[in-house]
């Protein structure tokens, strides 16, 4: 239940407070005066669009706050949310001249989400263009989904999930069937490029190994000249060799003729000796190499073929073209080889994959349609006791011979299921139903609403049942069936109903004036709540009367005995 609502610099209004009552309130003021003003103050607690033009002109911002009763329930819901020791919810509002908005819960910050969400659980706002939506085909189902209990929004949820994954495969075979008319193109081409670098077979070293063979082979001459050279002159082959090699001799006699007088010169003695065997053994390792310069220009795997000059630079400029067609290096290529290889295996999947998918479409498709039909069901058996709550509310709104019906259409699935909704009425006997849209004139529109609220409210959670001027369009014994309705919901809610009729405003519990102040400027609305004399002068100034109207007086006070 709301018990307090305070608004401060809300368009007309610079401060109001209101204490409700369970039961019936009814706010009334002359037109213009502002009482839409305090439906706009709740919308905001429901985390309603705030604009900078609502704020009062002057004022840095404006200010809404409810206070309302907390369940066990809601407390459960909102959990860390609320202290222990909290024995009420407080939503709040601020609004800056600037637009800015700033939520509230229990004095802590909130989201207008979680506002909106917590709102919703506290409070129903039936506005005065509520009726007109009632003729919208969405807001039908969804007043029908409300009626169908409390499986209803997982058997929705389900119904979208399943939707969704239809959706998702339709798209995946979509893109299959894409695939199959490019693939024999694009594998034609992978099959290429593949047989083209696995043939080739280049190691990510391999290039700077064959950069280095082909800096020697370019040099093989001057690697044979050096090697020769050098041995040469450690062991020459000419006849003058002897006098070349005689010096290491003659040394090496000298020093083996000392032997075991000094260990010393025993050691130098050995390296000596050492150093004529190393001397013939690297001439002879240059000589080798000297011959063998050109097989040993480039080292590959053992069992290699031996490359020439021109078979490495062939290889070069093969291994250097593929680089810079598949990424500037051998290891890009690799990679590539590696991403062509994967692709490959999937396009020569696609058959396997078109098949699986068009399996998985088949079962989701066949899921959407068990969804579909539990919808259906719920609704049709939902739509025929709806129609029947529906025509016993009529009867007690001046509407004893309408009909009403509430018909379901098939139409293509949705995320809501595959029903089309559609409440069909007959004002009058011997008139053919027709949709609400079409038959039911302002008034009628008014009744069909507060009926199908009335049978929805019954089954509701909500406390608060809020009504801006639903009575529109409307008059006379009509208006008292209204508010003779309006009375019965309040006996099990609390009900708050913005009025422009006395007979609605006679049977309020709790009576609230809204009066515009004109000679203020700004000019200033106030709110104020009326004892039992200033109810029947409201209801005086409500029938049209001047205020010392005696037949008028005795009229209102009639009005409130009826109550």
């Amino acid at each position: 239940m709301l018990r307090e609502l305070r608004v401060e610099n809300l368009l007309l209004i610079e401060r109001a407070e209101l204490r409700l009552a369970p039961g019936l309130n009814v706010l009334t003021g002359e037109t213009g005066a502002g009482k839409t003003v305090l439906a706009q103050a709740l919308d905001l607690l429901l985390g309603g669009r705030a604009r900078p033009a609502i704020v009062r002109p002057g004022a840095g911002e404006a200010y809404v706050e409810g206070v309302f009763d907390l369940s066990e329930q809601l407390r459960e819901t909102l959990g860390e949310r609320l202290s222990p020791d909290a024995e009420e919810v407080v939503l709040a509002r601020r609004v800056g001249s600037d637009g800015r908005t700033r939520a509230y819960l229990n004095g802590r910050s909130a989201s207008v989400g979680e506002l909106r969400d917590i709102g919703g659980e506290l409070l129903t706002f039936y506005g005065q263009h509520e009726h007109r939506k009632l003729t919208l085909s969405a807001a039908q189902r969804q007043i029908l989904d409300d009626m169908c209990g409390a499986g209803q929004p997982e058997r929705l949820r389900a119904c979208a999930a399943a939707l969704e994954r239809m959706r998702a495969l339709e798209g995946r075979l979509q893109e299959l069937h894409e695939l199959a008319g490019a693939r024999e193109r694009e594998l034609d081409l992978l099959e290429y490029e593949l047989a083209e670098i696995e043939s080739l077979a280049p190691q990510e070293s391999e290039h700077e190994q064959l950069l280095a063979a082909r800096e020697r082979l370019r040099r093989l001459d001057a690697l044979r000249s050096a090697a020769g050279s050098a041995a040469q002159a450690l062991a020459p082959d000419s006849v003058d060799a002897t006098a070349v090699r005689q010096p290491l001799a003659t040394a090496l006699s000298a020093l083996d003729a000392l032997a075991g007088v000094d260990p010393r010169l025993d050691a130098l003695s050995e390296r000596m000796r050492a150093l004529q065997i190393e001397s013939h053994d690297l001439a002879g390792e240059l000589r080798d190499y000297g011959d063998g310069a050109a097989t040993a220009a480039f080292e590959g795997d053992p069992g290699d073929e031996v490359l020439t000059l021109d078979a490495l630079e062939e290889r070069l400029a093969m291994i250097e073209r593929l680089a810079r067609k598949h990424g500037g290096s051998v290891r890009a290529v690799l990679d590539y080889a590696a991403a062509a290889g994967s692709r490959r295996a999937e396009l020569l999947g696609a058959e396997v994959a078109l098949e699986q998918v068009s399996e998985q479409l088949r079962e989701a498709g066949a899921a959407v349609r068990e969804h579909v039909v539990a919808l259906r069901r719920a609704r049709r058996s939902a739509g025929k006791a709806l129609a029947l709550a529906v025509r016993e509310q009529l009867g007690s709104l001046a509407m004893a011979d309408a009909t009403f019906e509430v018909v379901l259409s098939e139409r293509d699935p949705g995320p809501t299921g595959g029903d089309g909704v559609e409440f069909l009425i007959a004002p009058n006997p011997g008139v053919p139903a027709g949709p609400l849209r079409e038959i039911a004139s302002g008034g009628e529109l008014s009744r069909v609403m507060l009926a199908i609220m009335s049978v929805a409210a019954s089954s509701a959670t909500e406390s608060t049942l809020v009504f801006d001027e639903v009575d529109a369009g409307i008059g006379g014994h009509t208006a008292r069936a209204v508010g003779a309705r309006l009375r019965d919901l309040a006996g099990r809610r609390q009900v708050l109903c913005i009025t422009h009729l006395p007979q609605i405003a006679s049977l309020g519990d709790r009576h609230f004036s809204i009066a515009k102040d004109t000679s203020a400027d700004p000019t200033r609305t106030t709110v104020v709540e009326l004892g039992e004399p200033e109810v029947v002068s409201e209801l005086v100034r409500m029938l049209g009367a001047d205020t010392d109207d005696s037949s008028a007086r005795r009229h209102a006070r009639d009005l409130r005995r009826a109550a």
